[in-house]
C-alpha cells in the first residue's frame, strides 16, 4: 500500500457512494486506476466492504443498550458471531477480557423491542445470560476515521 492508495481509503472514508471519477480526480488518477486500485484493496484484505452510517434518531432507534454476554462453555468468536448476526438490534459486537465473553452495543426503537431482541439472544444455546445497562446520554461519540 502507498500513498495514494491511502488518499484513495481516505476517499471511500468520507464517501463510499463517491464515483471513480470523483476518487480520481481527488487523488490524481484517472477512473479506471482507480478502479483497480480499490480492487486491489478490497483483494488484499485492506477494504473488508462498505457500508451505510445510519442514524438512529431518524429510524426512531431511541433505545441504546450494551449488553455483556456470558456463554456456556468454550464457544468460539466465528459461532458467538453467527448467532448475533441474526439479531438485527445488535450494531456492534466484540469479545473482551475479564468475566464476560463478549460485548454488544445494541440499539432499538424501545425497551420492548430491546427486550425482544435480549431474549432473543439468550435463546441461542451457547449463551448461558447477559448482564444489560441502557444508555442514558452520549458524551462523546467521535467518528472512527
Amino acid at each position: 500500500m502507498d500513498g495514494v492508495d491511502g488518499k484513495v481509503i481516505g476517499c471511500l472514508l468520507r464517501n463510499a457512494r463517491a464515483t471513480l471519477a470523483e476518487i480520481g480526480a481527488e487523488v490524481g488518477l484517472s477512473a479506471p486506476a482507480v478502479k483497480r486500485r480499490i480492487d486491489r484493496l478490497v483483494a488484499s484484505g485492506a477494504i473488508q466492504g462498505f457500508t451505510a452510517l445510519i442514524d438512529p434518531d431518524v429510524l426512531g432507534w431511541q433505545t441504546e443498550a450494551y449488553v455483556e454476554i456470558y456463554c456456556k462453555g468454550t464457544v468460539s468468536p466465528k459461532d458467538l458471531r453467527r448467532s448475533l448476526e441474526q439479531v438485527p438490534e445488535v450494531v456492534g459486537a466484540v469479545t473482551v477480557s475479564g468475566d464476560a465473553d463478549a460485548l454488544v452495543h445494541m440499539l432499538a426503537s424501545d425497551v420492548k423491542q430491546l427486550e425482544r431482541a435480549l431474549e432473543r439472544i439468550r435463546d441461542e444455546p451457547n449463551v448461558d445470560h447477559t448482564r444489560s445497562v441502557i444508555v442514558l446520554s452520549r458524551l462523546i461519540d467521535r467518528p472512527r476515521t
